[in-house]
């Protein structure tokens, strides 16, 4: 049986996005638990997830078919009736995300969110604090610190999952997630396949985050 050819699955913003966050996801990291860096970088580092974060919101809205919440998030029945079906080995591959994996690219997202967010306001109560610290009440300070401290456990946590259902799906389903990520294209039989869009709405999106995030920024500075 000859294979399909392979097609579009990911475009070139959702796949630079995923591997940006995982690099500054792992230098956040190393600068805050080892010193790798130092904290005016891990600020910094925060700044660009927060708007590659923004960013992916509303690529999930405007941008290619796949990259779209509208394509991969799905209510409970389905979500159940597709892990009934992987554990009975029953699925087939699906372009783009599949029930399963759309609510563990939510969790994600909004982990990464509430870190990159509780950041601008937490404090080690010596000489590193968030820009938008100054702006709230010293309680909000140390809820939103114990909330930054706590979520990088759950963060952690989402990503070991992740890894491990890359892992997964390589050695039971002999399916490779990581190469489309890194080129973009899948042999698989789809009956309607990717319908990209243009890099130009991809760039206007990155920069109106990016300018946002630096407003922000820069208006919790100011205080």
């Amino acid at each position: 049986m000859q294979e399909p050819a392979p097609i579009a699955v990911w475009d070139l913003p959702t796949r630079i996005f995923h591997w940006a966050l995982a690099v500054l996801i792992l230098l956040q990291y190393l600068s805050g638990e080892f010193g790798l860096l130092s904290m005016d970088w891990h600020f910094r580092l925060g700044y660009a997830t927060l708007a590659l974060i923004l960013f992916r919101v509303l690529w999930g809205f405007f941008g290619s078919s796949t990259s779209r919440f509208s394509h991969f998030v799905r209510g409970p029945v389905v979500v159940w009736r597709y892990t009934v079906a992987l554990l009975q080995g029953r699925t087939q591959g699906a372009i783009g995300h599949n029930p399963l994996g759309g609510w563990s690219v939510l969790l994600m997202l909004a982990s990464v969110a509430l870190q990159s967010v509780t950041g601008l306001f937490s404090t080690d109560d010596l000489e590193t604090t968030g820009p938008l610290a100054a702006r709230v009440s010293d309680a909000a300070v140390k809820a939103m610190t114990r909330i930054h401290h706590w979520n990088r456990y759950v963060l952690l946590l989402l990503i070991v999952l992740h890894l491990g259902a890359v892992l997964a799906h390589w050695v039971w389903r002999r399916d490779n997630l990581v190469a489309p990520m890194l080129h973009g294209r899948k042999r698989i039989e789809v009956a309607t396949p990717m319908r990209a869009a243009s890099l130009w709405i991809a760039l206007a999106l990155l920069a109106a985050s990016a300018l946002a995030v630096w407003a922000l920024v820069a208006w919790g500075e100011a205080a």
